[in-house]
């Protein structure tokens, strides 16, 4: 297959496309794709992921774009289909949706085997996971001011869930807002402070402590979907499993 030219607009699917062994075919990337560190900082900057610098991804020629429903903008996508370019757009809202994206793109890139061998190990990932009869409630923090959890019909809802937890939002619809009386209301377990998309860290424990157990955890294992999925369902289902639940 002849290389092709991508511009990724998703951290996540920038450190795929490496992931699969064609870093070099990458020809844009957001100021937001850090992954993998050692190599990405040969791949152009074409802006932010929510303001993405339209000129400079039709300058770079790209035979596709790689977009995500809720990561990028709409009038942005609309705006580089506009000027002729073909743009994936992903939206994956469970584990197996991001196999599923990951098989996909695999196939457009001339990877199938690459993609076929990650989701081989996500699937290994999750047959490992122990299950409770009773898992524990945990909820994930996604902002702070205003305080929003992560609810459900969103991928990482789906992830803890198959990681072996309650999410203690899932009746409620992707982001929602909240008290800390609701949230105490909900008696979690655990409670996750991924430090992305709002850097939560170790000052903000304690705020949260008086309710359950709060752990600053890596956002890229809540987040991310790609080569770091069988790493995140390992690292969470470890950590559900030790959690002790009230049920």
């Amino acid at each position: 297959m002849t290389a092709l030219r991508i511009v990724s607009l998703v951290p996540s699917l920038t450190e795929l496309v490496f992931a699969f062994g064609r870093g070099d075919w990458l020809a844009g990337r957001t100021r937001f794709c850090s992954e993998p560190a050692d190599a990405v900082s040969g791949v152009p900057i074409v802006g932010g992921t929510k303001n993405p610098v339209i000129a400079r991804i039709v300058n770079a020629a790209p035979d596709l774009v790689i977009a995500n429903r809720e990561e990028n903008r709409k009038e942005d996508i609309d705006a580089l289909e506009a000027a002729g370019l073909r743009v994936l757009v992903t939206d994956p809202n469970s584990v197996a949706e991001a196999i599923a994206m990951i098989t996909e793109l695999g196939a457009l890139l001339d990877a199938a085997d690459a993609a076929s061998a990650l989701a081989a190990e996500i699937e290994r990932s999750l047959a490992s996971v122990v299950r409770r009869s009773k898992p524990p409630g945990v909820f994930v923090a996604v902002w702070s001011d205003p305080l929003m959890g992560l609810g459900g019909n969103a991928y990482g809802h789906d992830l803890i869930e198959r990681c072996g937890a309650r999410n203690v939002l899932r009746e409620q619809s992707r982001y929602p807002q909240l008290t800390m009386e609701e949230l105490r209301a909900l008696e979690p377990d655990l409670i996750l402070l991924p430090d992305e998309p709002f850097p939560f860290a170790q000052k903000h424990v304690p705020a949260f402590s008086g309710i359950a157990l709060a752990v600053v955890v890596d956002g890229k294992l809540t987040w991310w979907y790609g080569p770091r999925m069988p790493e995140a369902i390992r690292t969470l289902s470890q950590l559900f499993a030790t959690t002790v639940g009230r049920g």
